[in-house]
């Protein structure tokens, strides 16, 4: 069953969603050369702890930290350590979560550390974004949850190929409903599969964690002996973005985006919600 909220859920949703915006903002800060995956743990643990919010992250089916720091060819999953210290030239993928009075938000991004990197990781990175918010500006009234799949799958695949051959868009793994718990239904590819039809119809008060993962080469990936840290088959860096959204009466609110979505959107001629913490 698909949880559908209340304005006055939404609007504690909001609250954990920019309490996971600022950590974005910390960790994007301490993401430097020589600086270890633990270091970024320990930065989001503090903004935490500032809010006086919860990790989602923490405990979740045995997971060891706050956040997920997923390195180069890491995909998802990453588990911060003290022995992991970045370098000039990596990618790193981060998410997180916090709760707030018992509401969710879950957002991830990709970060460059350093300097020097290729036009191709640059790319992916962008194309990665950029499909995210195509399948965010898909979420409105009347639509399906597979139009925000066709919406990722489809700006991906307009893209020029990369030198490496192809873009793998990460079928193990993908979007979610959020609300009252992080990972709820429905499940959200990041791709058409017919087989699943068109799912269930966006309305107002559904909540969805939009967040394609995007892979220089194959699609296909494995998971290391830890039962967390998820790689390429083939060694191809990885990219990772989310944003955790609301559909309201009033059109969608991006509840992890610190301008809830606003400018972003504004580029596909959609007007954002209201925020209901303005």
């Amino acid at each position: 069953m698909v949880e559908i909220k209340t304005p006055e859920q939404i609007a504690k949703m909001r609250e954990a969603g920019l309490v996971v915006a600022a950590i974005h903002a910390a960790t994007r800060e301490a993401a430097v050369p020589g600086a270890t995956t633990k270091d970024l743990d320990d930065a989001a643990r503090k903004v935490l702890a500032e809010h006086g919010a919860k990790s989602n992250f923490l405990g979740y089916g045995g997971f060891p930290a706050t956040i997920c720091t997923s390195v180069n060819d890491v995909v998802v999953h990453g588990i911060p350590s003290a022995d992991t210290v970045l370098q000039d030239g990596d990618i790193i993928s981060i998410d997180c979560g916090a709760i707030v009075d018992g509401w969710h938000g879950d957002a991830a991004y990709t970060a460059f550390v350093g300097s020097g990197h290729s036009a191709e990781l640059i790319e992916l990175s962008r194309v990665t974004e950029e499909s995210m918010w195509a399948g965010i500006a898909a979420v409105r009234k009347g639509n399906r949850l597979v139009d925000i799949s066709k919406a990722i799958e489809g700006y991906i695949k307009r893209q020029p190929r990369p030198s490496s051959g192809k873009y793998g868009i990460v079928e193990d793994y993908g979007g979610h409903g959020i609300g009252s718990q992080m990972h709820m239904d429905p499940h959200l590819l990041n791709y058409v599969d017919r087989k699943r039809g068109r799912g269930p119809k966006l309305v107002p008060g559904f909540c969805i964690a939009i967040e394609p993962m995007v892979n220089l080469g194959t699609a296909k990936t494995h998971v290391l002996e830890d039962d967390w840290t998820v790689k390429s088959n083939d060694g191809g860096w990885s990219s990772h973005w989310e944003h955790s959204v609301a559909l309201t009466e009033q059109g969608p609110l991006v509840l992890t985006a610190s301008d809830g979505g606003k400018a972003k959107l504004a580029e596909y001629g959609i007007e954002t919600a209201p925020d209901p913490l303005a």
